[in-house]
C-alpha cells in the first residue's frame, strides 16, 4: 500500500469523508484515516454522527414517537390498536441495523471514489507526515502534500458528575440502554438532552431535566424557546432551569444528585440512570506533535482562518474540532470547500446561513438571526408569525402546535431569520435557508405560490404577516 498521498484526511465522520471524496473527485490521491471503535470492538467510518449521534438518535426518536402516537393519538383518527406494548430489544435492533447500513455505505462511497480507507489512530508530525497506529498495534507513517484534520468532538464531562457507566452515562450509552429506566435524570436541556429526554419519556421513563442556565435553549429565538418549554412540559418532561449539580453518589443501583436550584437552595434527587448531556468538546488531544505548527485555543479548538487553514503549511482543519456550530452539515460543507481549495478551485461556506434542527416533537428549526440578536445589534426589523393551529394540513396530522416566524429588515425587506416550531420543521427550514442564501425578501416568499394544503403554507403566511397581510391567521 502506498504511503505517499496528495491529501490525507484524519477523521472519517461527516466532515472528513466528504472532504476525502471531493478531493478524489478532483483527481487527487487521497487517504482517509478513522479511529472509531464500536462497543463490540469493530471499526467503522462515519464518526459520532453515524455511529453514536445523529443517525441512531433519529432512529429512536422516530420509533419512540410512533409508540407514543399509537398510545395517545391513533384513537383520534378512528384507529383502535388495543393494548400497545413495547419491544425495546426490537427497537434497538432496528437502530443498530440502520447504523450498520449507513456506516457501511460510507465505506462503499470512499472505495467507489478511489479513496484509501485506513482504520487506526493518526497523529500529525512535522512536514505533513502522519503516523498511524493500526488496531493491531502496528505503525506506519504516511506523507502528504496536504493534511485535513477532521477529528470531530466528544461528550463533555462535569467534574461534579464524572461518567460512571452504566449509571452515569454519556449520549452514546443513552442510545443503547437495554431497559427503560423507571426514573431518569438528564443533566443538560440543550439539543442532545431534549432529544434523549424525549425518547425515554415517550417509552415510559419519569424524566427530570436539570439545566444550569436559567433559560431554555438560549441559542434559539426567545419566542421559539418559550413555546418549546411549554410544549415539553405539557408532554411530561420535568425541566428545572437554573439547576447546578454539586455532587453525585451511587448506592443500591441508584444515583443521588445534590444540586443547587435557581433560588440558591440545596436539593437532592435520585434516579435509576443519569445522562450527562452538557455539550461536546473538540477531539484534539494527542492529535499532533508539538512542533507540527498547529495551535489550539483555550477551549481546545484547532485555530483556523476563514478558509479553514491552520497556519501550518498545507494543513487544514474542519468540522467540530474548529470554531463554529457543531453541526454535521456545517462540517460537510467545510470539508467540500477545503477539498476544492486544495485543488485550486473556488470554494465558499456561508456561515451566516446554516440551519439548525432539534428533532423533538414538535420539531424545532431555525436559520439566520434571532429577534434578540437583531435588537442587540440595533437592526430595524419586522416580524411575522403564523400558528400551525391555523394550518389545515397540521390539523389533519393531529400536529397543530407551534408556529412559523419570519424576521425581515424593516427597510430593505431582506429575510434576516426564520424560526419554526411545529410538524416537520426540520424539512420546512430548507425553503427558508435557500431563500436567505439567494438573499430573498419577505415579499419574494409572499409572491411564491405554495401548494395547498401543505405545512409550507405556514412559512408563506408568516412572510405575509411581516406586512400584516396574512390571509389565514385570525390574529394577523
Amino acid at each position: 500500500m502506498a504511503d505517499a498521498f496528495d491529501v490525507v484526511v484524519i477523521g472519517g465522520g461527516p466532515a472528513g469523508y466528504p472532504a476525502a471524496i471531493r478531493a478524489a473527485q478532483n483527481g487527487l490521491q487521497v487517504a482517509c484515516i478513522d479511529a472509531w471503535k464500536n462497543r463490540d470492538g469493530s471499526s467503522a467510518f462515519g464518526g459520532t454522527c453515524l455511529n453514536a449521534g445523529c443517525i441512531p438518535s433519529k432512529a429512536l426518536l422516530e420509533s419512540s414517537e410512533l409508540f407514543h402516537r399509537a398510545q395517545s393519538e391513533f384513537a383520534a383518527h378512528g384507529i383502535q390498536t388495543g393494548g400497545v406494548t413495547l419491544d425495546l430489544a426490537a427497537m434497538q435492533r432496528r437502530r443498530a441495523g440502520i447504523v450498520r447500513t449507513m456506516t457501511g455505505g460510507v465505506a462503499a462511497l470512499l472505495k467507489a471514489a478511489g479513496v484509501t480507507g485506513i482504520f487506526g489512530t493518526a497523529r500529525l508530525l512535522p512536514e505533513r507526515r502522519v503516523e498511524v497506529i493500526a488496531p493491531d498495534g502496528s505503525k506506519r507513517v504516511l506523507s502528504a502534500r496536504h493534511v485535513v484534520l477532521a477529528t470531530g468532538s466528544t461528550p463533555s464531562e462535569l467534574k461534579s458528575l464524572p461518567f460512571k457507566p452504566p449509571y452515569i452515562i454519556d449520549s452514546w450509552d443513552a442510545l443503547e440502554l437495554s431497559a427503560v429506566p423507571g426514573k431518569l435524570i438528564v443533566v443538560g436541556a440543550g439539543v442532545i438532552g431534549l432529544e434523549l429526554g424525549s425518547v425515554w419519556r415517550r417509552l415510559g421513563s419519569d424524566v427530570i431535566m436539570l439545566e444550569a442556565l436559567e433559560r431554555l435553549l438560549p441559542i434559539a429565538d426567545g419566542q421559539l424557546a418559550l413555546e418549546a418549554q411549554r410544549q415539553f412540559r405539557k408532554q411530561g418532561l420535568d425541566i428545572r432551569l437554573g439547576a447546578r449539580v454539586d455532587t453525585a453518589a451511587m448506592a443500591d443501583g441508584a444515583v443521588t444528585l445534590q444540586y443547587t436550584d435557581a433560588a440558591g437552595a440545596k436539593q437532592s434527587l435520585s434516579a435509576d440512570r443519569v445522562i450527562v448531556a452538557i455539550g461536546r468538546r473538540p477531539y484534539s488531544a494527542n492529535l499532533f506533535a508539538a512542533d507540527s505548527g498547529i495551535t489550539l485555543d483555550e477551549r481546545g479548538f484547532i485555530q483556523v482562518d476563514e478558509h479553514c487553514h491552520t497556519g501550518a503549511e498545507n494543513v487544514w482543519a474542519i468540522g467540530d474540532c474548529v470554531r463554529g456550530p457543531m453541526l454535521a452539515h456545517k462540517g460537510k460543507e467545510e470539508g467540500i470547500a477545503v477539498a476544492d481549495r486544495i485543488a485550486g478551485r473556488y470554494a465558499h461556506v456561508n456561515y451566516d446561513v446554516i440551519p439548525s434542527v432539534i428533532y423533538t416533537a414538535p420539531e424545532i428549526a431555525w436559520v439566520g438571526r434571532t429577534e434578540e440578536q437583531l435588537k442587540a445589534a440595533g437592526t430595524a426589523y419586522k416580524s411575522g408569525v403564523f400558528p400551525f393551529a391555523a394550518s389545515g394540513r397540521a390539523r389533519a396530522m393531529e400536529a397543530a402546535v407551534g408556529f412559523a416566524k419570519v424576521l425581515a429588515d424593516r427597510d430593505s425587506d431582506a429575510i434576516l431569520g426564520v424560526h419554526i416550531i411545529g410538524p416537520m420543521a426540520g424539512e420546512l427550514i430548507a425553503e427558508a435557508t435557500l431563500a436567505m442564501e439567494f438573499q430573498a425578501s419577505a415579499e419574494d416568499l409572499q409572491r411564491t405560490i405554495h401548494a395547498h394544503p401543505t405545512l409550507a403554507e405556514a412559512l408563506h403566511e408568516a412572510a405575509l404577516a411581516t406586512d400584516k397581510r396574512a390571509i389565514d391567521n385570525i390574529n394577523r
